[in-house]
């Protein structure tokens, strides 16, 4: 798991650099991993893609980087020979949408809430607008492709302002983007919307939405069961507890980042200091949640 860690933290560093990033990404292998039924789990660099296949033509949960869109396809072609019609990103992190002009070109039709299309039109990276989503929602959208009644679900708030869960119910399987994080803590991007309140009620929504057979896909690690979902959302809340306890007692950030005690029941910060978030740095950010 921290072999893992290390190298998503350095993946969203080398985002910043096209070079530097493509140069790395030529080592990448994309690895298929069943999930159930006729989805699948692709893992490579970045946020976990997740792929439903059938007559209807593949529809994809993410794209991770642009320079791994080849090896994307040709992994997922050893599962189908049906054409990548569909594309849904779950929001606007580069690590899960560097590779939506590849797609979009291709003819996948480009899919999200309507706030990560604002966001990835002001990051002003595509002058042609050639991967901006075509199709957007506000709060929900119901989708029938490959024998799936596919329920999307926007949660507000939670580690963007354009988060969206995507639940195959024929199959039993939840993808969640990146409002779950699995054996680590998350990251909450409180620049693009996110919060700690909106980030536990994602968790919430999403277990509110399967049962105790569903398959879970998260943004980041391992496929996942229900109870280690219930997990990561008992962590979320404990640690809001803490961090809301402590500043009513009159913490600043400061002690709040130094004191280790309020997350330690988790991960110490040892056993997080190779997380992308640290136990300092998610302590930091609950206290800036909570205090906004």
């Amino acid at each position: 798991m921290k072999t893992y860690l290390k190298a998503f933290s350095t993946l969203i560093i080398m985002s910043t650099s096209s070079l530097f990033a493509f140069q790395n990404m030529q080592d990448v292998t994309i690895e298929v991993i069943p999930v159930n039924d006729n989805i699948y789990m692709l893992k490579g660099a970045g946020g976990n893609i997740g792929v439903l296949t059938g007559k209807d033509g593949v529809f994809m949960v993410d794209d991770q980087f642009a320079p791994l869109t080849e090896k994307i396809k040709n992994a997922i072609g050893t599962i189908s020979n049906e054409p990548i019609r569909f594309l849904i990103n779950t929001h606007h992190h580069g690590d899960h949408t560097g590779g939506n002009t590849n797609f979009k070109n291709d003819g996948a039709l480009l899919m999200a809430h309507e706030n990560v299309r604002k966001r990835l039109n002001k990051e002003d990276t595509d002058q042609e607008n050639n991967g901006l989503p075509v199709l957007t929602f506000n709060y929900m959208m119901n989708l029938h492709i490959n024998k799936n009644d596919i329920v999307i679900a926007h949660v507000h708030n939670a580690h963007t302002d354009g988060d969206a869960l995507i639940y195959f119910p024929q199959s039993n399987v939840l993808h969640t983007g990146d409002t779950f994080f699995n054996g680590m803590f998350p990251y909450i991007d409180l620049e693009s919307g996110g919060s700690v309140d909106g980030y536990i009620k994602a968790a919430e929504t999403g277990i509110s939405m399967i049962n105790e057979n569903t398959k879970i896909i998260p943004g980041h690690g391992a496929i996942a069961n229900k109870s280690e979902y219930e997990d990561f959302l008992n962590m979320l809340k404990t640690i809001r507890e803490n961090v809301q306890t402590a500043i009513e007692g009159g913490a600043s950030e400061a002690e709040i980042i130094k004191n280790e005690e309020l997350s330690s029941e988790f991960f110490t910060d040892q056993e997080a200091s190779e997380f992308f978030i640290n136990g300092p740095k998610i302590r930091s950010t609950f206290y800036k949640s909570l205090k906004k």
